[in-house]
């Protein structure tokens, strides 16, 4: 099994030698985890720089000292693949996080769509935000990974059009769809950008306004999948093609 992984704010400039990881993640890895002398851990800053470490020992409930001989960073992936994500009913957007995460999903883009119940206003959209960034986070590490997907800003229609304008591949997963996402054809570089549409689907105006922007609708499968689960399994068929889970 992969070592543990933790997050850190930033790493020594250096990078070797003795570490002490405080804090909840320190707490989590001495009380919950309750990680001993000898055994290893990974540290990251969650934007790919990350070192695999020793456990020298802990210091109370909440400090674990670990020893670094030093930093590695993995590059972005290519091609990259982002996931504009309608805002689903209660806690489903986090479930979509949590699993787009685990896939390996490089950016969530939430977007307020025409038919979405949900709607992000004022602070309890901050804090719907503050959740999805936090879930991202928790499913990074669960995951093992030491480079989480970003989670911008809610966007309206007009900014997911400019997003999809700029892409190397842009599609949205439609009923409309004459084409199999799974039968698209996919760069080697670069970006794609996929959108997933809320409950009661893309509206025509939206279709319109992306197919505008260079964005093609494309079928997922012969099922109806909900929008909690539909960019999961779009970004798994996405990085099995593009050779990424190669």
């Amino acid at each position: 099994m992969t070592a543990p992984v933790f997050v850190v704010e930033h790493f020594r400039a250096d990078g070797a030698g003795q570490y002490v990881l405080d804090g909840p993640e320190g707490r989590h890895a001495v009380s919950v985890k309750r990680l001993r002398q000898g055994e290893r851990v990974v540290l990251t800053d969650g934007a790919g720089r990350w070192a695999e470490c020793d456990v020298v020992g802990a210091e109370g409930k909440d400090r674990l000292i670990v020893h670094m001989t030093g930093v590695s960073e993995e590059p972005p992936e290519s091609p990259r693949v982002t996931v504009v994500q309608a805002l689903p009913k209660g806690d489903r957007g986090e479930l979509a996080v949590e699993t787009m995460t685990e896939t390996g999903v490089d950016a969530i883009v939430p977007w307020a769509a025409a038919r979405c119940i949900t709607q992000w206003k004022g602070e309890r959209g901050q804090k719907a935000l503050a959740k999805w960034r936090a879930t991202a986070r928790e499913a990074g590490k669960q995951s093992r990974r030491v480079r989480f997907p970003e989670i911008a800003d809610a966007a309206t229609a007009k900014e997911v059009a400019a997003l999809l304008a700029k892409a190397d591949f842009a599609a949205v997963l439609h009923e409309s769809g004459e084409e199999a996402l799974a039968t698209a054809e996919l760069p080697a570089q670069g970006e794609i950008v996929l959108v997933v549409g809320p409950e009661g689907g893309v509206s025509p105006e939206e279709l319109a306004l992306f197919e505008e922007a260079g964005a093609k609708a494309y079928r997922l499968g012969r099922t109806v999948l909900r929008t909690s689960t539909a960019g999961t399994a779009a970004t798994a068929l996405l990085l099995g093609r593009s050779g990424r889970w190669s």
